[in-house]
């Protein structure tokens, strides 16, 4: 792949944006009762895909001060010179008008609101704003980079169901622990570049009792779809297991062996994440039945 090329796909933020596509199109799977509508869930793939690689692009260019400042970002286009403000501008607006257009002319008006609303919500409040102004960021920023599975729910049913709004909430709980194991390892580069990342400015042992706390209320949460009808014994002997270990990871972490044990905290909740949203697709078409026989019918 050409050296521009490789810059200008760096700006999309390939691997978080996958996770963000990845519990969107979940989120079209579990919205009806069959395989989702091919031209909805195709174009609102596509669609918000690239509303999500325009705001990481966004994020490169509030953040370029920043990122020359932190090892963790100093490799970045922006803060290597490699492109300039002016490239990364065009291209952000260039894939965000193509979100836009997708989801207007291809998925449905509402799936687009929601989605430039997230776009906003992440490129603008949390990196222009929040992140600069409480240690609190993170958590209330959380709400934009929650949204996808409501995002592919909405695709493909013109919707936003109740469940939809759970998957909302089992995300929006689980970026705090996921960000402030990251925050604890790198605070040092947070605190370089003047960023009041919870680690910095209430201290390390602070923030390890935060990640333990939110940690048990993302168990306490993911088990909703099982009361709720949603999902099955599957889903929740699945749920139960990964938030086991997401716990075991939480109570080390208050005395850890060695500092990079932050780090496995943070690299085991991006795969809990992900197979647990496994777990709600599996269940979704294994159809385990649970107490009473009751069972979640989606919108169709």
């Amino acid at each position: 792949m050409p050296s521009l090329a490789r810059q200008y796909l760096e700006l999309t933020k390939p691997r978080v944006v996958a996770l963000i596509v990845f519990t969107a199109v979940i989120g079209m799977f579990l919205a009806v009762p069959g395989l989702p509508p091919l031209r909805q869930s195709v174009a609102g793939f596509i669609g918000i895909w690239l509303a999500a690689a325009s705001a990481a692009a966004i994020n490169h260019l509030i953040d370029q001060r920043i990122d020359r400042l932190m090892a963790r970002t100093a490799h970045r286009p922006l803060a290597t010179g490699a492109l300039t403000p002016a490239q990364v501008l065009a291209f952000a607006v260039a894939l965000g008008t193509l979100s836009m257009a997708i989801l207007i002319a291809l998925v449905n008006p509402l799936t687009a609101a929601l989605t430039f609303a997230s776009l906003i919500g992440y490129a603008v409040v949390y990196t222009a704003y929040l992140k600069r102004a409480t240690p609190q960021n993170i958590v209330i920023g959380g709400a934009a980079g929650a949204a996808p599975p409501v995002l592919g729910w909405a695709a493909v049913t013109g919707e936003v169901h109740p469940y939809a709004l759970l998957l909302f909430l089992i995300i929006f709980i689980w970026t705090p622990p996921h960000f402030w194991a990251l925050a604890i390892f790198r605070r040092d580069d947070y605190s370089r570049a003047q960023v009041p990342m919870l680690p910095v400015t209430h201290g390390v042992v602070y923030t390890r009792w935060h990640v333990l706390a939110y940690t048990i209320l993302l168990i306490l949460v993911t088990v909703l779809p099982y009361l709720t009808g949603m999902s099955g014994l599957f889903y929740l002997g699945g749920a139960l297991v990964l938030g086991a270990g997401f716990l075991w990871h939480a109570i080390v972490l208050l005395n850890p062996p060695d500092e990079f044990f932050a780090m496995k905290t943070f690299n085991y909740s991006i795969v809990y994440l992900m197979v647990l949203f496994a777990f709600l697709l599996a269940d979704h078409y294994l159809a385990v039945p649970i107490a009473g026989g009751l069972r979640f019918e989606p919108a169709g």
